[in-house]
């Protein structure tokens, strides 16, 4: 057995693409640690017949061997449940502990590539979702990825939660999230531009600066025009006055802006 150590740079997205890129190429498992300015160290694991050399030619990477050990395990101790909020408990989907009284428990995948739920973005999108959501809302999930914060709306009670992403693996992973979770989530492959204008109470989007930024318009049409808001999350605190402008362009209005670590969230309203 051997680990492959590479630094990810503090892009969400782009740290995605490297882990899934990571998994393609055979890992059996992959351990994150938080890095200064918000970067972060992959380890990646593989198994004695993985092929070294193509993996360093591939990869800017650091190859440690290792002796035999249970890595799958071993990549698994560092996750622990994780209380978020008043009402959340994210717990690895391999662990059996119950949530405290009065908490709502997702099983989550931190191995997935597409969101491991602990990253401080998805966690204000959560923390978002329980203040402002309400029980008659109908909630959209953009950029759904693992499906974490759809099965969360769910949890909360909303009337209707519908979910998309534009990548048909993601769509796949979240689909077989809701089914595991129970949960009653209308998932469709594509994004916001299929919504009908003014038709979503409250939309969830836990995507990139950039995405955020091209999709602005389309958020805010969606949104209805009594209380409509969106949580725009998944971007770092110096992105965040493009967003706010070409939200504001398009007639959204920034009432909140929410911070965790290096990493911000905006809560918008559609404007008058």
């Amino acid at each position: 057995m051997f680990s492959l150590d590479l630094e990810a740079a503090g892009d969400k997205e782009a740290k995605d693409i490297l882990i899934a890129e990571l998994w393609d190429q055979g890992s059996t498992g992959i351990v994150e640690s938080d890095l200064p300015d918000g970067r972060c160290l992959l380890r990646a694991f593989f198994a004695d017949d993985a092929d070294a050399g193509a993996l360093l030619r591939r990869f800017p990477a650091r190859l440690e061997r290792h002796a035999p050990q249970d890595w799958v395990a071993y990549s698994r101790v560092s996750w622990e449940p994780l209380c978020v909020g008043a009402r959340f408990y994210l717990v690895p989907e391999w662990r059996d502990d119950p949530p405290p009284p009065g908490r709502l428990r997702i099983a989550i995948n931190p191995g997935l590539a597409c969101g491991t739920g602990y990253h401080e973005a998805t966690l204000l999108c959560l923390e978002a979702l329980e203040q402002y959501q309400r029980a008659h809302m109908t909630v959209l999930d953009v950029g759904t990825g693992s499906g974490l914060l759809s099965i969360a709306s769910a949890l909360l009670g909303a009337r209707r939660v519908v979910a998309c992403d534009v990548d048909p693996v993601a769509v796949e992973i979240a689909c077989a999230a809701f089914q595991r979770a129970n949960a009653r989530v209308l998932l469709f492959t594509g994004s916001v531009d299929a919504m009908r204008s003014g038709s979503v109470d409250l939309i969830v989007a836990n995507i990139s600066a950039a995405a955020a930024i091209e999709l602005g318009p389309q958020f805010v049409r969606c949104l209805a025009r009594s209380g409509g808001r969106l949580v725009a999350s998944g971007f770092e605190i110096p992105e965040a006055a493009a967003v706010e402008d070409a939200v504001e362009r398009a007639g959204g209005a920034v009432e909140r802006k929410w911070i965790k670590g290096q990493w911000c969230a905006l809560i918008i309203r559609r404007g008058a």
